[in-house]
């Protein structure tokens, strides 16, 4: 679970946003790969 964060917060790293538009997509698409974890 903790590499599942690390590795959301590497893509937030690397991909980056400069839009509060673009940080809600990737806190929303964060979400849901957390969510689709979760259930497996």
């Amino acid at each position: 679970m903790k590499k599942l964060i690390l590795v959301i917060f590497v893509m937030f790293g690397l991909y980056g946003c400069e839009t509060m538009e673009g940080l809600g997509k990737d806190i929303q698409k964060a979400g849901e790969a957390l969510e689709k974890k979760s259930q497996e």
